[in-house]
């Protein structure tokens, strides 16, 4: 099961049109990584819940057969949380073990391994672990002989204690008596709510600690900064979509440009997300910022957890700088 339910308030105005899961990451659906990271590792099978602009999802998904999945859509009328989505879909998960990930990583870490420590351990629910050497700020996860015991606070960045902090990927491996502890038709949380009621009561939640490459997509900073890194691995600086067009007179660098975008001579775009449609004006400059049609935010104030922007123009340009 892939979780796409969410809001995505933190990526506003880049979710105004769509939630977080169907943004594109180099021309690509984040969501559509994740599937293929699913059936590179033979889960061919896939849930998907929805929620906020689930029409997103449809169209930037299908049917999933392009991504090596079949899919199966599931709405929640009303946000039910990552366990509460589970409760939603309970009819077609309860009867074997099962697997859900967050929709917005894109990741290479090892499934099967994953899954053969969740075999080994017996365990109620395995959630798959990473290092996280640099403290950035993920809630701790405490584990104790390769089983969790705790959920944390976030790490101290200046934190002189040799020992590196564990955090959470998204990704979840659960046997079906997980619905023992998932309570009918509300929200829940697993982390909050249903996991720490399952360790008191002597379950074991076991620890899958991983290597590999993972990437969150959150903010709106993360999500350029690793699009630039996934660039970088192709040798590129900056991405154009479909039906781009840049001046000739133009300078463009180290940003992501969706479809249909233009930028007028003699403008300059570095380290800028330009949305679907975005028209840059001869000689304007844009840096550090995202960028939309304000026809398309006119009217919608926005979320709590947004960063404010302004109207430019026909533009919408949020500072990245904040």
């Amino acid at each position: 099961m892939i979780l796409s339910a969410g809001y995505g308030t933190r990526l506003w105005p880049l979710t105004e049109d769509r939630t977080k899961p169907a943004l594109p990451i180099l021309g690509k659906p984040l969501v559509g990584y994740v599937a293929e990271y699913l059936a590179a590792f033979g889960c061919n099978e896939v849930l998907v819940n929805l929620h906020h602009r689930p029409e997103s999802v449809r169209s930037a998904l299908g049917d999933g057969s392009r991504f090596g999945v079949s899919l199966t859509y599931i709405e929640e009328p009303v946000i039910l949380g990552t366990s509460g989505a589970l409760d939603n879909a309970r009819s077609l998960l309860e009867d074997d073990t099962f697997i859900v990930v967050n929709g917005k990583i894109i990741t290479d870490i090892d499934l099967h391994a994953a899954l053969e420590t969740h075999r080994n351990t017996g365990a109620l629910a395995t959630m798959v672990l990473l290092p996280n050497p640099a403290r950035e700020r993920f809630s701790i996860v405490e584990v104790e002989d390769g089983s969790i015991k705790r959920f944390a606070g976030m790490p101290v960045r200046d934190d002189s204690s040799s020992s590196v902090p564990l955090m959470f990927t998204g990704i979840h491996i659960f046997a079906p008596r997980i619905f023992d502890y998932i309570p009918r038709g509300v929200f829940s949380d697993s982390v909050t709510h249903v996991y720490p009621q399952a360790i008191e009561k002597g379950e074991r939640i076991s620890a899958h600690v991983a290597t590999g490459k993972w990437y969150e997509l959150s903010t709106m900073q993360r999500y350029l900064e690793i699009s630039l890194k996934l660039l970088a691995e192709r040798g590129q600086t900056w991405f154009a979509g479909h039906a781009a067009n840049i001046a000739t007179g133009a300078t463009v660098q180290n940003s992501i440009l969706w479809d249909d975008v233009s930028v007028g001579e003699g403008a300059s775009v570095n380290r800028a997300i330009l949305a679907d449609g975005v028209r840059i004006p001869a000689g304007e400059t844009i840096e550090n910022a995202v960028v939309v049609r304000a026809a398309l935010v006119e009217g919608s104030p926005p979320p709590a957890k947004a960063l404010p922007g302004e109207v430019r123009g026909e533009n919408f340009v949020v500072s990245l700088t904040q």
